[in-house]
């Protein structure tokens, strides 16, 4: 696990590098909106999402700067969520990564603006490079079929996006009120499996997985996406909240319906341990290409934050 903590932390090194490309600096009228963007943007985290499209892709080519916008903007639209997650309408959390959440650090109308303003940055990065890669094919210099990719990846994107919004919303909905197991499944497959699994289908997409590649991530994605949320949920109940960087306890407070409400603590981690070795059985057919990935699916499993 040692090793897999080492290679995360050098992946994570290399985003923030990325992401400190895309930080706006200039003097302007909105300069505290843009600070308060650069705030949540670069307060940490594990980067798991664009670490997910970098490590996929690698399965199948190695030049990495090729997918780094996607990563980018992947991050930027999850650190959109997290903003409007903490507000005071819908978690009203005072912490996120041991710091104070947006709205607390400068106000609510800023935190709204804030996020609004990484989920429109996304779709700037993304139309960015949807434009240069149209500018080569057209010059000659890339194949049509590259842009095509680059075009089903952005049409995933925006379904993903839409899918954790309506996950959210429904979690938030739900909030103390008896839901059923599908119900529940239907959460957590939206609000943090739509992006997980975008992640890994946009790696394998750009990377020229073909569609039984593409299939057997796919279905490694989709648990690994519930296997996050269910820790999650596990770690809502028993964490330690100096190493979590938040309150434990606030699903319960809150009413909300998680797996450890529905099936108890034990029953939810042997659940998260079936589903954890299913994922890696999925992508057995790749060998070492996927080691990493396996490497991830035991360290979502047993993470402490």
């Amino acid at each position: 696990m040692m090793e897999v903590k080492e290679e995360l932390k050098k992946y994570q090194e290399k985003i923030n590098r990325e992401l400190e490309k895309y930080l706006r600096k200039k003097e302007c009228l909105e300069g505290i909106l843009n600070e308060a963007m650069e705030y949540s943007l670069m307060a940490g985290g594990k980067r798991l999402r664009p670490i997910l499209v970098i490590s996929t892709y690698k399965i199948f080519k190695g030049d990495v700067e090729k997918c780094l916008p996607y990563s980018v903007a992947i991050e930027m639209i999850h650190n959109f969520s997290l903003i409007h997650d903490d507000l005071p309408g819908i978690d009203n959390d005072d912490f996120r990564h041991g710091k104070l959440t947006n709205h607390k650090k400068y106000n609510e109308a800023t935190a709204i603006l804030a996020g609004d303003g990484l989920l429109n940055y996304a779709y700037i990065v993304i139309s960015q490079d949807l434009k240069n890669t149209l500018n080569e094919v057209e010059n000659g210099k890339k194949n049509y079929l590259e842009f095509t990719k680059k075009l089903q990846v952005f049409n995933e994107f925006t379904n993903a996006v839409d899918r954790m919004i309506a996950g959210e919303y429904v979690d938030t909905e739900y909030e103390g009120k008896d839901i059923t197991a599908g119900d529940l499944e239907y959460i957590h497959e939206n609000k943090t499996g739509a992006l997980l699994k975008l992640c890994v289908r946009m790696g394998a997409i750009l990377g020229g997985a073909n569609d039984d590649e593409l299939k057997k991530l796919t279905s490694y994605a989709e648990k690994i996406g519930l296997a996050f949320q269910i820790k999650d949920d596990i770690l809502s109940e028993i964490g330690d909240e100096n190493i979590l960087g938040k309150p434990v306890g606030n699903d319960k407070e809150h009413g909300k319906c998680t797996y450890v409400s529905k099936y108890g603590l034990e029953k939810s981690k042997e659940i998260l341990d079936k589903i954890t070795k299913e994922a890696i059985e999925n992508i057995e057919c790749f060998g070492d290409k996927a080691e990493f990935l396996k490497e991830l699916a035991l360290y979502i499993k047993n993470r402490n934050k």
